[in-house]
């Protein structure tokens, strides 16, 4: 148990610091209310554990340890429902009625079609 702990642990770790050098990264470039650093993180999460479970169908080619570390701790840090859902209340908040349908539409219609996309490439390459 101690050894999953420390796996998922680590991955999430990394997974948190890289959301938060992503997002601080875009918020510089962008300048915009609209929380694209969020959206692009919970796609790029998205796409990542489609990989993940690409690899996991493909069978001996990713143990227990890696689907943990990588499902589990890393995209489990990266990407974050609790940020998705603080942004949304904000732009309500903000009276910015369309960027929040764009916003929530967007994230779950992309981040499926990213999970989508990333078994297909799984399975595709190999």
């Amino acid at each position: 148990m101690l050894r999953n702990l420390l796996i998922v642990g680590t991955g999430g770790l990394i997974g948190t610091v890289m959301r938060y050098l992503v997002q601080v990264h875009i918020e510089k470039l962008m300048g915009s209310t609209f929380p694209l650093g969020t959206f692009l993180i919970n796609i790029l999460g998205s796409f990542i554990i489609g990989v993940v479970y690409g690899l996991v169908d493909k069978g001996n080619i990713m143990g227990p340890e890696w689907r943990q570390f990588l499902a589990v701790g890393l995209c489990g840090g990266f990407t974050t429902f609790s940020t998705f859902s603080a942004d949304t209340l904000n732009l309500i908040k903000d009276n910015s009625f369309v960027q929040m349908l764009l916003y929530t539409g967007g994230s779950v219609l992309f981040g499926l079609l990213a999970v989508y996309f990333g078994i297909i490439l799984a399975r595709t390459i190999l």
